[in-house]
């Protein structure tokens, strides 16, 4: 598994997929600290941990990306500066 870093809070993340995850059985699944990329209506895309997908609201901009921020090893927030 590769491993990158969030856009929003930095923190390192697996990206799961490929031929490393074929035989994993649920096991080391790419479930824990992993991230996905997503593509906003703004035409920007980011790849973010599951805690800051959590932490964005509904219909994000490439603003509220720039705004978390990690608080600990499972949550993040918006910072409101």
């Amino acid at each position: 598994m590769a491993t990158d870093s969030c856009d929003g809070c930095g923190r390192s993340v697996s990206l799961a997929g490929g031929i490393a995850n074929i035989w994993t059985f649920g096991e080391d699944d790419g479930s824990d600290g992993t991230a996905m990329t997503l593509e906003f209506e703004d035409g920007t895309s980011h790849l973010l941990c599951y805690p800051c997908i959590a932490a964005i609201p509904d219909d994000p901009t490439a603003a509220d990306v720039d705004r978390l921020e990690q608080v600990d090893e499972e949550t993040s927030r918006l910072r409101t500066e």
